[in-house]
């Protein structure tokens, strides 16, 4: 399995962005997808899991703002951020588990990471 995350950019505060995941081989659809973060300085923490039947959790940081999602027809999730601050600047990465985990050693395969910059 492979996973490329994309969609980081510049964004100013209150703004918006979509990241997507694209993962390849056909069993997307079995696993639980997540997204963690990293800023600078900081640890990787969580962000959002969605189960393969569409069960969703996320980290009290992001509740209400961002929204995670996924269409198994393209082997793709999606992160849908909304009303961004400067403290969501951090390097995003996309991640697959056997289990709806919100830790980031239960998942196995990671993406290469997509930064996102919110200016004040």
């Amino acid at each position: 399995v492979q996973l490329q995350a994309f969609g980081g950019g510049l964004v100013q505060a209150g703004g918006s962005l979509r990241l997507s995941c694209a993962a390849s081989g056909r069993t997307f659809s079995a696993y639980t997808m997540g997204w963690f973060r990293q800023a600078p300085g900081k640890e990787r923490e969580f962000m959002a899991r969605i189960s393969s039947g569409g069960h969703t959790s996320y980290a009290d940081s992001v509740k209400g703002r961002f929204t995670i999602s996924r269409d198994n027809a393209k082997n793709t999730m999606y992160l849908q951020m909304n009303s961004l601050k400067p403290e969501d600047t951090a390097v995003y990465y996309c991640a697959k588990s056997s289990r709806f985990s919100s830790l980031g050693d239960d998942y196995d395969y990671w993406g290469q990471g997509t930064l996102v910059t919110v200016s004040s």
